[in-house]
C-alpha cells in the first residue's frame, strides 16, 4: 500500500464502527462486562454508542464541545450548553461482585445510590464522598477526599479501570496496565481528557456501625498534632476535624464496628436528629473536655455532613432573617439537604458572594494560614481532613518541596464574605496567600487566578502533552472550565426583571423555586439508609 494512503485509511478506520468493537473486545478483558446481565450491558453498549457517535460527530466537524452530565455538585456558575453531549442516561449500578470485592459503575451514579448498592452485598466503597449526590463520574473527574482518604487517598485511587470516549469518538479502557497516563492523568482534569462511561471500583467489607470519637482540641496546633498522631495509626478507618474557634474545635476518628460496645447510637438523617456539626460541638460542651464516644449505624456517618451541608446551610436562615434552632430546622428540613442546597445556591446566584473554597495545605502552614483566614474572613466553622497525596505530576492539589511531596491538610473555608469586603477581591487575595504558602485549592469552585499564575502551579507541559496525544485538544481545558469570567455588572446593562431577580429577597426564593420544581426536596424522605 502507497504510504500516502495510510493516513486517509487510518482516519477512515478510527470513524468507523468495526474500531468500536474491536475495542469492546479488549474493554471486557479489564472491566469484566461480560459479568453484566444482558439487559443491562446492551443497553449500556446503545449508549456509549450513541456518546462516541455524538463525539465522533463534533471531531469531523471540528466543532468543540462540553459533557453535560445532568447533575453537579461544584460551585461554578452554570456555562452555555451548546455543542453539549449528554450522558445522563449513564445513571446505573450495571454489577456487584461480591468475590472480587468490585463493582462495574455508570458515572452519573450518585454516593447514596452507589452505597445502597454495595450495601446489598455487605460491601461499601473505600473513600465515600460526605455529600450523597456526588456521582461516580464526578468523584473521578474531580478531586474527591474524604475522611477515609488519609488512608485510601482521592476517590480515584480506588478505581481499577474505567472506560472513556476519547475526544475523537474512540472507546478505550484505562487503567494502571493500559493506557495508564490516561487513567493517571484524567484524574482531577474535569473531564478535558475524555468522557468516562463506565467505572470499575474497589469495594471493602462493610460494617454495621462506625465507632466514632470526638476527641477536643484547644488551639490548632493542637488540632494538625493530633490529627497527624490519629492518621499514624492504622486502627482508624476515618480521621477529619472540626474547628470551631481558634481556641475550640474536634478531631474525629472513626472505626468500623459490627457491635456498639456499649455506646450509644446516634443517627442523623430524620429531620428530628441534630445536624452533626452542632451535635458535636455539644456534645463535648456536656463532657467538659473529655472524648466523647458514639456508634454511628455506616451510612448515616457516611453522610452525616448532607443536612445543613457541613454547616453552610446556616448561611440560608441568615439571607432570611429567619431563626435558627431546632424547631426551625426541623420544619424546613426538606430544604437543607444538599441536592436541594446546591440546586437553590446555583439559581439563585448567590454562589458568586460567598467563599466556597476547600484548601490543600501543608502542614507547616496551617496555623498560619487559618490565622491568616480568621483575621481575613471571620469564616468558622473550618473542616479539617488530612489527604493521602497523589504521585506528580497531577492535577490534584500537591506540593513539592526539596523533591518531596509534602503531606497536606484540606481546610474547608466556607462561608458568607464579610460584610463590605467584596468576594472577587477576596478570592484573589486567598489564592495569593495560597501560593505564599505552596497550598493549592480544589477547582470545584470558581478559579482567580490568572491563566499564568494558574499554570505555575500545574504541570502545563505534561497536561497538554496528554491532550495532544488523546486528540483532546477541541475540549475545554481545565482552565477554561474553572476560570471565572467577569460579569457585566452595571445595572444599565441589565433588564429590569435581571435586576428584580438579584435583589433581596427575590433571588434566594427563585432559588428555593428551582430547587422545588427540580423534585430535588423529596430525596430528603427517600433515604434508603433511614432503616438500616
Amino acid at each position: 500500500m502507497h504510504a500516502s494512503v495510510l493516513p486517509s485509511r487510518l482516519a477512515a478506520w478510527r470513524r468507523s464502527p468495526a474500531r468500536f468493537l474491536v475495542c469492546r473486545q479488549c474493554q471486557r478483558r479489564l472491566l469484566h462486562l461480560s459479568s453484566i446481565p444482558s439487559p443491562a450491558r446492551d443497553r449500556h453498549t446503545r449508549a456509549v454508542q450513541s456518546i462516541s457517535s455524538a463525539v465522533r460527530g463534533f471531531y469531523d466537524r471540528n466543532e468543540p464541545f462540553r459533557i453535560a452530565h445532568g447533575s453537579t455538585n461544584c460551585t461554578r456558575p452554570a456555562t452555555n450548553r451548546k455543542n453539549a453531549v449528554d450522558t445522563s442516561p449513564l445513571s446505573n449500578v450495571l454489577h456487584v461482585d461480591a468475590g472480587s470485592k468490585t463493582a462495574l459503575v455508570e458515572p452519573n451514579v450518585p454516593m447514596d445510590r452507589l452505597v445502597e448498592a454495595t450495601l446489598a452485598h455487605n460491601l461499601i466503597p473505600p473513600v465515600v464522598m460526605e455529600f450523597p449526590g456526588i456521582t461516580v463520574g464526578g468523584g473521578y473527574a474531580g478531586t474527591s477526599g474524604e475522611s477515609s482518604s488519609f488512608k485510601h487517598g482521592f476517590f480515584n485511587r480506588t478505581i481499577n479501570a474505567v472506560e472513556m470516549v476519547l475526544a475523537d469518538g474512540e472507546v478505550v479502557t484505562a487503567s494502571p496496565t493500559e493506557h495508564a497516563d490516561l487513567f493517571h492523568g484524567a484524574a482531577g482534569a474535569l473531564g478535558t481528557l475524555g468522557v468516562t462511561t463506565l467505572v470499575s471500583l474497589q469495594l471493602v467489607p462493610a460494617s454495621r456501625y462506625v465507632e466514632t470519637t470526638y476527641h477536643p482540641v484547644s488551639s490548632v496546633q493542637q488540632a494538625t498534632d493530633t490529627v497527624r498522631s490519629f492518621t499514624a495509626d492504622n486502627s482508624y478507618d476515618y480521621v477529619d476535624g472540626i474547628l470551631y474557634s481558634p481556641t475550640s474545635g474536634a478531631i474525629i476518628t472513626g472505626r468500623l464496628t459490627q457491635t456498639t460496645a456499649g455506646n450509644p447510637i446516634q443517627r442523623f438523617s430524620d429531620a428530628k436528629d441534630p445536624w452533626f456539626y452542632l451535635h458535636v460541638q455539644e456534645s463535648l460542651s456536656r463532657a467538659r473536655g473529655a472524648s466523647v464516644t458514639e456508634a454511628i449505624p455506616l451510612p448515616e456517618y457516611l453522610f452525616r455532613y448532607d443536612r445543613g451541608g457541613f454547616w453552610v446551610g446556616r448561611s440560608a436562615f441568615e439571607y432570611f432573617c429567619f431563626p435558627f434552632n431546632a424547631l426551625t430546622r426541623w420544619w424546613l428540613d426538606d430544604f437543607l439537604h444538599t441536592r436541594m442546597l446546591y440546586k437553590a445556591l446555583h439559581a439563585s446566584g448567590q454562589s458568586r458572594r460567598y467563599i466556597v473554597q476547600d484548601l490543600a495545605v501543608p502542614y507547616d502552614s496551617v496555623v498560619e494560614f487559618v490565622q491568616y483566614a480568621s483575621r481575613r474572613f471571620g469564616i468558622w466553622p473550618l473542616w479539617l481532613c488530612p489527604l493521602r497525596q497523589s504521585p506528580v505530576p497531577t492535577m490534584h492539589p500537591h506540593h513539592v518541596s526539596g523533591g518531596q511531596q509534602a503531606e497536606m491538610l484540606n481546610v474547608g473555608l466556607w462561608g458568607n464574605c464579610p460584610p463590605g469586603v467584596d468576594s472577587l477581591q477576596a478570592n484573589r487575595e486567598l489564592e495569593a496567600k495560597l501560593r505564599d504558602l505552596g497550598a493549592m485549592k480544589w477547582l470545584y469552585a470558581q478559579t482567580y487566578y490568572t491563566e499564568d499564575e494558574f499554570w505555575q502551579l500545574h504541570d502545563r507541559k505534561w497536561y497538554d502533552a496528554l491532550r495532544e496525544k488523546y486528540r483532546a485538544t477541541r475540549l475545554p481545558s481545565v482552565y477554561d472550565k474553572v476560570r471565572y469570567v467577569e460579569e457585566a455588572d452595571s445595572a444599565d446593562e441589565k433588564s429590569a426583571e435581571e435586576r428584580l431577580r438579584a435583589a433581596w429577597p427575590v433571588s434566594g426564593l427563585y432559588g428555593i423555586k428551582k430547587a422545588i420544581e427540580s423534585g430535588l426536596y423529596l430525596d430528603a424522605r427517600k433515604s434508603a439508609w433511614k432503616d438500616l
